[in-house]
């Protein structure tokens, strides 16, 4: 997880910076949160039947310059981590509805690995937001939304986000909700 993390934020840093002139971030931090969050619970009312899940953690990161001097901008992403069991004859399925959802939603760009057991896929919607589904090696799936480069703010969190107050230390990535229809494994 740690490792998509940094995946995540290396592909918006250079978003942000991709050998052209920067342009200025259109929302601040809060504004991004809320946005990333929009996203994320739209996508997961799109999943039929519905699934079972809880907040990931949330990541903020300071966008600098080449020098790497502040420049007043922070890289802003949200997730959420599927706990019902989404087994192997199931993914393609739900890759599929998430994709469906973002492409109704103005979503392109798509990209989409079917690594063998962890596939993941990856867009950029219609306002500039990263959005990635990835399936985890211990069959977790996580949904990710994110922008670079937006204008430094306070920020909010929702209630039971991890490692905030009312929250839980860890986010929950074990998937362990059984799906008459997403747990299925025969064939």
């Amino acid at each position: 997880m740690r490792l998509l993390g940094c995946v995540l934020l290396a592909v918006l840093l250079t978003a942000c910076q991709g050998g052209k002139e920067r342009e200025e971030p259109t929302m601040d931090m809060q504004q991004a949160g809320e946005r990333a969050e929009e996203i994320l619970d739209g996508t997961m009312a799109a999943i039929r039947p519905p699934v079972t899940w809880s907040y990931g953690n949330p990541s903020d990161t300071a966008c600098s310059t080449g020098l790497n001097e502040p420049s007043g901008t922070t890289t802003v992403f949200r997730s959420r981590n599927i706990t019902t069991v989404v087994s192997g004859q199931r993914r393609d399925e739900l890759l599929k509805q998430v994709r469906q959802y973002w492409e109704q939603q103005g979503a392109q760009g798509f990209t989409v690995h079917s690594g063998k057991g962890m596939p993941r896929m990856r867009a950029r919607t219609a306002d500039g937001f990263a959005v990635i589904l990835q399936v985890g090696s211990i069959g977790n799936v996580f949904i990710e939304a994110g922008a670079g480069c937006v204008e430094d703010s306070a920020m909010t969190y929702p209630a039971g986000t991890p490692g905030l107050p009312g929250g839980p230390d860890e986010p929950d990535l074990r998937p362990r909700e059984h799906s008459p229809y997403w747990s299925v494994t025969g064939s």
